[in-house]
């Protein structure tokens, strides 16, 4: 089973940048970041497919936030600039491990591995 650590997370304040990790035990397809807050649902960040040339995005953080991957070293990063309040949560790294065809999905049940999440906070 593949474990996913993420690492990165921290505290900003309004307007600054973030850049977060998440290291894989072993192969994976599609990845993603997703984010939640204690008051809101889980919801999808970004995502990316396995080669790493095709990104979406949520609405929220589109133009701000970019995800990359680094396949040889089994890692995925996610870049937050301009970092908003609302943008504070737990964010956790998800991540196929079954090959699917067809393009990245945001449902979460999609994705078999998840790690543990890490904590970016934004304050005014």
């Amino acid at each position: 089973q593949v474990q996913l650590v993420e690492s990165g997370g921290g505290s900003v304040q309004d307007g600054g940048s973030l850049r977060i990790f998440c290291e894989a035990s072993g192969s994976t397809y599609c990845m993603a970041w997703f984010r939640q807050d204690q008051e809101k649902a889980r919801e999808v960040v970004a995502l990316i497919d396995p080669s790493g040339t095709d990104t979406q995005y949520g609405e929220s953080v589109k133009g701000r936030f970019a995800i990359s991957r680094d396949n040889k070293k089994r890692a995925l990063y996610l870049q937050m600039n301009s970092l908003k309040p609302e943008d504070s949560g737990m964010y956790y790294c998800a991540a196929e491990t079954t090959f699917r065809l067809g393009r990245c999905i945001s449902r979460p049940e999609s994705y078999e591995a998840w790690g543990q999440g890490t904590q970016v906070t934004v304050s005014s």
